[in-house]
């Protein structure tokens, strides 16, 4: 732990890979942090793949696909999530999902998403969702996680590479999340390194 302790954070934590008091503060809030419903979720899944896109600096791919059960799927082209090696040359990917984006959460100028409400980070998304699951494509290796409540649910399991890289994001808002549950069409024009394609 101490050589990921010194990792340098530019979005997360690298030395936890789950906050649990974060994910609780998120959990007493519903009506703060889900403020937006579905939609915004969806948004704020979208915002990752917009910057992974510009990072790139060519446009980049996500689909969102709104399935029967009420969950939805984000996938995109990106290079997929960032990981690295821990000094005992175990893969660590970057704890998106259960720790706080430091460059976003509760922020006071925090960037604002398509539909006006600030961003807070996939954190919120995943902790406010009874069922999320992180599928990563990268080059360090592809690999699926679940989660229940933005709480790790069972080990990375290994997937089989469906294309080069990227990431996909499934999860089901939970019921204490109200408001709007899909994008309008001008949310589309607010990430302009993504070609979005809905089914």
């Amino acid at each position: 732990m101490t050589e990921r302790a010194t990792w340098t954070a530019t979005t997360h934590d690298w030395s936890s890979d789950l906050d649990r008091a974060h994910l609780a503060e998120i959990r007493a809030r519903p009506a703060l942090y889900g403020a937006g419903g579905r939609r915004h979720f969806i948004l704020e899944v979208l915002a990752y793949a917009n910057e992974e896109a510009e990072s790139r600096g060519r446009p980049g791919h996500a689909v969102v696909t709104m399935h029967a059960d009420g969950t939805v799927t984000v996938a995109d082209d990106g290079r997929g999530t960032d990981t690295r090696l821990d000094e005992h040359g175990t893969v660590i990917r970057k704890p998106v999902m259960s720790t706080r984006d430091v460059r976003y959460f509760d922020a006071p100028d925090a960037a604002r998403l398509p539909d006006g409400l600030p961003r807070r980070g996939m954190s919120v998304v995943s902790a406010l969702s009874p069922v999320l699951i992180h599928e990563n494509l990268s080059a360090a290796g592809a690999w699926s996680q679940a989660y229940r409540y933005g709480v790790p649910d069972g080990e990375l399991l290994p997937v089989t590479r469906s294309t080069a890289t990227g990431t996909s994001v499934t999860f089901r808002a939970g019921a204490d999340v109200v408001g709007p549950e899909s994008l309008l069409d001008g949310d589309l024009t607010g990430f302009p390194a993504l070609r979005i394609e809905l089914r």
